[in-house]
């Protein structure tokens, strides 16, 4: 008896879930929160997302602050030289790949350039390249009285933190048009464009004596394509070993004065995926591929092709919404 009463105690229970789930099934507010819900997360994995610039890297193509639209898309049908580009932070190693920092910077290099920075002066495949309009560099700008710096800072849309307290001038990423501008502003004594960087740089990619580059002199290196053979050396190593030992995911060793890699000789080695060689537009004020070498393919989100919202650090609107980059 005791058992039967159990049985019918389970089928009322199983029949009861099955009222409820029937009941959520017909509710259409429901499907359509759902339906919603997988069309938004298709989007986000296939199509679009968007991302809030923290940094100057790319002033003045992108401000801190700006809503940025990023297409998916590009991933398969191809990016091109010259596309602002969001990725994963290529050194953040020690964090999985979904919850390291997104960096947005343009294509200088695509797989199988050759690139070369000539006293600031890009170059790819032994052409100059046309900077972006609105790419700037380090200059000095003098103030009337510190109390400026604030003022000076709204009215570009960079943060307040770029001044240090107690001087009476500020270090800016500025072009010709913006300095312009800001020397026709009531406080501003003068905005003058700061030297470009001379001799070997220690902590420029890749690290070593051999490559004695700096951020305006920097190269020629050729950034490396899919399937493309590499003739490892001792001289041309530091170039390479972050690529074949963190992104490919080999490991490398020296026994003996003998290159080794996952246990074998080290001569040759075949490129794994595509990389890109990126740069921010704020030449003076971006960590980019200069500082830490190339960006693998797979580190890659999408192409940044709208500015959704110019909204600058103070919050103000700046007339630059709906802008494609």
């Amino acid at each position: 008896m005791e058992e039967e009463q159990g049985n019918t105690a389970e089928r009322t229970e199983v029949s009861s879930i099955r009222s409820w789930s029937s009941r959520l099934l017909q509710n259409e507010w429901l499907k359509a929160f759902v339906l919603a819900l997988v069309l938004l997360l298709f989007l986000h994995a296939f199509v679009v997302r968007w991302v809030i610039v923290e940094s100057t890297s790319m002033f003045a193509t992108l401000k801190p602050g700006d809503l940025v639209l990023v297409q998916r898309w590009p991933l398969w049908t191809g990016l091109d030289r010259g596309d602002v580009v969001v990725f994963r932070d290529p050194l953040k190693d020690d964090v999985s790949m979904v919850r390291r920092p997104l960096l947005v910077k343009r294509i200088a290099g695509m797989p199988g350039d050759r690139v070369e920075i000539r006293r600031g002066k890009l170059f790819v495949n032994n052409k100059a390249e046309v900077n972006s309009a609105y790419s700037t560099q380090a200059y000095l700008v003098r103030l009337r009285n510190e109390r400026f710096a604030d003022s000076l800072l709204r009215e570009l849309g960079l943060p307040l933190q770029l001044h240090r307290a107690g001087r009476a001038f500020v270090e800016l990423p500025l072009n010709e048009e913006l300095a312009e501008r800001v020397e026709r502003l009531p406080y501003v004594l003068s905005a003058d464009a700061l030297g470009l960087a001379r001799g070997a740089q220690r902590h420029i990619f890749p690290f070593s004596p051999r490559y004695p580059w700096n951020g305006d002199d920097f190269g020629p290196v050729t950034v490396p394509r899919q399937g493309d053979t590499l003739h490892i050396t001792v001289d041309n190593l530091p170039l390479y070993d972050r690529l074949i030992s963190h992104y490919e995911g080999h490991e490398l060793g020296v026994d003996r004065n003998v290159l080794r890699i996952d246990g074998r000789p080290l001569t040759d080695y075949v490129v794994e995926q595509d990389y890109y060689f990126v740069l921010g537009d704020s030449r003076h004020h971006s960590a980019d591929s200069r500082y830490w070498g190339f960006v693998p393919a797979d580190h890659v989100t999408g192409r940044a092709g709208l500015l959704l919202w110019g909204k600058g650090v103070d919050g103000s609107r700046s007339g630059r919404d709906w802008s494609p980059l």
